[in-house]
């Protein structure tokens, strides 16, 4: 007969237990983590909520329109043919609609959409990249396609490696988390000795409305929110082209002021257009009566014109253009291989323009 087992009866103490001892700790993932500065799916929403209002959302495209406008200007400006050109978030295919409609520079000249063969607009909202489909001028390009992809925080670029010769965007870019990276990812899809032409808002886009808005908060509440966005500033953006591998790089700013009838006209143009404010530290209840009767006035007295009772709206475009490497591109000497002194040549110019002088 088995004997009983006294296991039922020890006390738990006296029982052989093999203790597994867990620490949890996070690890970074590989790579240098990107600082998140927008609410990628608020923005989204924004994006579809002001598409999805086709009549209100194409009154409010004069500001793309005029810099889609100037980014092609500078496209012409580079004298020769592309077969294949990316417009990369598109928002409503602004570049395409200046390429199949504006004018030559010259009469004699061919149509603009001539200069290249195949054209694809891509972005990441697909009410508003399908939102003028139906319009006649889609019909005078020779290939346009329109690709939703996803959004490049999320996901990188759909598009094989060296398939495009040149990448153009206007205005859209400024809402990217990982800039840096999208921008590597760009170099990445053009071929050798290829143009990168993009357009962005600037830091020091709706300053006006900043200011106005500071102050407002500080006299009604006590203390001061974020309400509109922060964006890239000039100084940086030549840093993040060189990072991302471009050459021959050029940045240019151009400052366009609207008017406005009063900033509720303003703002509720910002919001027809899918810019208003998705930043994650935003306050989330948006603003109250009190702060925006106080920024009314406010931005009146500080910004207002009083002879037209207009309020001016200053949106600071910044202009870029880098350039993939190639066999026969000019490339800089090397660091040191000057022959001639700098300060040399200023100091024999001032001694010249003061013996001039006298």
């Amino acid at each position: 007969m088995k004997p009983a087992s006294l296991r039922p009866f020890l006390p738990r103490p006296a029982l052989k237990r093999r203790h597994i001892q867990c620490r949890p700790y996070a690890i970074q993932a590989p790579g240098t983590p990107a600082l998140q500065v927008f609410d990628t799916a608020t923005k989204h929403l924004q994006r579809e909520r002001a598409a999805s209002d086709v009549e209100a959302s194409r009154k409010v495209d004069y500001l793309r329109d005029e810099v889609a406008s100037r980014l092609c200007e500078r496209l012409l400006d580079i004298k020769r043919h592309f077969p294949t050109v990316l417009d990369l978030g598109a928002n409503a295919c602004n570049i395409a609609r200046t390429l199949a409609t504006a004018d030559p520079p010259n009469p004699s000249d061919p149509p603009l959409h001539t200069r290249l063969s195949a054209l694809t607009s891509a972005d990441w909202s697909p009410t508003l990249l399908q939102r003028d489909s139906e319009l006649p001028y889609n019909s005078l390009l020779t290939s346009h396609t329109r690709t939703v992809i996803p959004n490049p925080d999320t996901q990188p670029l759909p598009f094989a490696p060296a398939s495009f010769d040149a990448v153009l965007s206007s205005l859209s870019l400024h809402w990217i988390n990982d800039l840096p990276s999208l921008l590597s990812q760009v170099a990445t899809v053009l071929r050798p000795d290829c143009p990168f032409i993009a357009a962005i808002f600037g830091g020091d886009s709706l300053f006006e409305l900043r200011t106005s808005l500071q102050l407002a908060d500080l006299d009604r509440r006590g203390g001061v929110s974020t309400h509109v966005s922060p964006l890239a500033d000039v100084r940086d953006v030549g840093g993040l082209l060189q990072r991302a591998g471009f050459k021959l790089l050029t940045v240019d700013v151009d400052d366009i002021v609207v008017e406005y009838p009063d900033t509720f006209a303003l703002m509720a143009d910002l919001q027809a257009m899918g810019e208003g404010n998705a930043a994650l530290v935003r306050e989330k209840k948006g603003l109250s009566r009190d702060v925006l009767l106080a920024n009314e006035g406010i931005y009146r007295e500080l910004h207002g014109d009083g002879t037209t009772g207009a309020i001016p709206a200053t949106f600071r475009i910044i202009y870029m253009i880098g350039w993939t490497g190639g066999e026969g591109q000019p490339e800089p000497l090397e660091r040191g291989s000057g022959m001639v002194s700098i300060k040399d040549v200023l100091e024999a110019k001032g001694e010249g323009g003061g013996s001039g002088k006298d």
